[in-house]
């Protein structure tokens, strides 16, 4: 629980308890903390807790967040006397476990699923600085308080030139010693480099103002010289989901469904660039002018992208979807909406009886998350073979095989395609094969796995409905160089291909399946297609939520006929139509 201590400097000191781990103070009465004042903005800040200590973020508000004397952007950890000054107020941040009545620790929200782990639902600035109008979004003032004006984003270039000048000098300083930082450990590096950092300081004592908070300056001096710089607080907040850099200096956020621009930057283009070196260098990728690209994940398994110049006009840019720290199942697809009980028994029950599933949807949408949920209902003791560019499922089973695709090196070669490692994966007896995404010719050796004893192999591929995934089957077919009639290749889709799982992002952030339709066969040249279940949309709720419900289509799939012919017990009812 968040324990705040608030002042107005008029009266005595207020006590606020909140039970969650983030905390959203501003003007607005929809905040969790409430203030008044003409100085606080809608939604003027938030605290929040990560690893068990207190941050403070400024959410582009105009009149600023201080801690001390500095404004600042995002500040952290809190000491326990630490003041944060908003407006008029002064507040204190502590963070303790809820207490029962017999003494004993009870699990607060912050030991609960975090809102990164949430995929299907979600599935310093001061004078002189430079300004950008941004969209009111989640945390603005059209959200909070109905205002539809524009918030600003205020970025300190004074203090991002005292970021430049200092990291430009550690680096001068690092060469004249001629370390090699790369055979260095983590401990030692960070050490040396805050030992260098401090005798930058000492040596250059008037070119920096004795009011500028040096503690800070050296840390984001050090994060980007050694870490991931602005980043490490980012990916450190359960609550943001994506981060996605236009350039140094836009940011932007993710969070609870909705973006926000974030006032903060990076020192140089230069700093970033090494930020994103370190970032894939681990991974056995790289990125230069020759290479201007590059996928990879960090090290907690989130998704990253990078682009840079010449690809990328405006420079480097790079979007990093984080990863779920928890493992998720079926109960967070129930708990979140995106789905009912009786689909989700559906689900169960399709793959556990090896049926063909298909995992369809649009950028963002929350398929891998989906795949990730269904692979998990796979029986133990079968062999799964996993394949992806960059590895993401999270997989319970202990008889599984995870391969990772491998771009071309710099002389252009030594590239193994996802294609290539799913034709390898038929040599390796799988039970069950699951490839992360089908883009290209790979999808025919998947068809043709699925056709020849691989059944239960579970895949996903963009498309906006089902009937648009058969159109999209067959011209990644035919990506792959066959030159095939289409009444061959709608033969071989129609055979292997048995459900279509339609998942949808709507506007509002939430993620929701909302068909799954079965593959019947092939009628007068035209795949033939039956709905199972949907999600009918009727409106949206007071806050802005889609609203809607799901129901079956009163069609039962042919595999569960012929389960019950055989003796099992399945329950047709789930199939039924509902009304709302």
């Amino acid at each position: 629980m968040l324990y705040l201590q608030v002042s107005n400097g008029k009266s005595a000191a207020q006590a606020h308890s909140h039970d969650g781990q983030r905390c959203v103070c501003g003007r607005s009465q929809k905040c969790d903390l409430p203030l008044s004042g003409w100085k606080v903005h809608a939604q003027h800040a938030e605290f929040f807790v990560s690893n068990g200590q207190v941050y403070v973020r400024d959410l582009g508000s105009v009149f600023g967040t201080f801690v001390g004397d500095n404004r600042i952007t995002s500040y952290g950890p809190l000491g326990a006397e630490e003041a944060v000054r908003i407006g008029g107020y002064s507040i204190t941040a502590q963070w303790g476990k809820l207490r029962s009545p017999d003494g004993s620790d009870q699990a607060s929200e912050a030991d609960r699923p975090a809102a990164a782990d949430r995929a299907p639902e979600a599935m310093p600035a001061g004078a002189g600085g430079v300004t950008a109008p941004v969209p009111a979004m989640a945390g603005g003032a059209a959200q909070a308080g109905g205002d539809a004006r524009q918030t600003t984003v205020v970025i300190d270039q004074q203090w991002l030139h005292y970021r430049r000048v200092i990291h430009e000098l550690l680096i001068q300083a690092f060469d004249v010693r001629r370390m090699d930082v790369h055979n260095m450990d983590d401990g030692e590096l960070r050490r040396l480099t805050e030992q260098a950092i401090a005798e930058i300081f000492r040596n250059m004592p008037d070119e920096i103002p004795k009011d500028v908070d040096r503690t800070r300056l050296l840390q984001e001096v050090r994060d980007e010289a050694i870490g991931l710089g602005l980043l490490e607080p980012l990916l450190a907040d359960p609550t943001t989901t994506e981060i996605m850099v236009n350039r140094v200096d836009e940011i932007f956020v993710e969070s609870e469904g909705r973006l926000r621009r974030l006032p903060l930057a990076f020192s140089s283009e230069k700093t970033m660039m090494g930020i994103i070196e370190r970032i894939v260098a681990p991974v056995g990728r790289r990125i230069d002018e020759s290479s201007p690209l590059v996928d990879a994940r960090l090290k907690d398994g989130s998704r990253f992208n990078a682009i840079i110049p010449p690809l990328a006009l405006k420079g480097p840019s790079m979007t990093i979807r984080k990863f779920a720290k928890r493992k998720l199942d079926a109960r967070d697809l129930l708990r979140f909406g995106s789905a009912n009980e009786q689909m989700v028994s559906f689900l169960q029950t399709a793959v556990q009886n090896r049926m063909n599933i298909i995992v369809s949807g649009g950028t963002g949408s929350g398929k891998t998350t989906l795949l990730n949920i269904l692979s998990n209902f796979i029986p133990d003791g079968e062999r799964i073979v996993t394949i992806e560019d960059a590895a993401e499922l999270q997989l319970p089973h202990e008889h599984l095989v995870s391969l990772e695709s491998r771009p071309p090196n710099a002389e252009g070669k030594g590239q193994v395609a996802i294609r290539d490692l799913v034709k390898n994966s038929l040599r390796m007896r799988p039970d069950r094969i699951v490839v992360g995404e089908c883009r290209g010719g790979e999808a025919l050796d998947m068809l043709q796995a699925m056709n020849t004893g691989h059944d239960g192999s579970l895949t996903t591929a963009h498309a906006n409905s089902p009937r648009d995934m058969l159109a999209r089957l067959e011209v990644m077919v035919l990506m792959a160089g066959m030159d095939l009639p289409v009444t061959a290749i709608r033969e071989q889709v129609a055979s292997a291909v048995d459900i279509i799982v339609q998942q949808t992002r709507f506007a509002c952030g939430s993620r929701k399946i909302t068909r799954i339709t079965e593959v019947t066969g092939v009628e007068s040249g035209k795949i033939q297609l039956l709905d199972l279940f949907q999600f009918v949309e009727t409106g949206v709720t007071e806050d802005h939520k889609t609203a809607g419900y799901f129901t079956g289509c009163d069609a039962v799939p042919e595999f569960y006929q012929k389960l019950r012919q055989i003796g099992l017990d399945v329950d047709l009812d789930i199939f039924k139509k509902v009304s709302p």
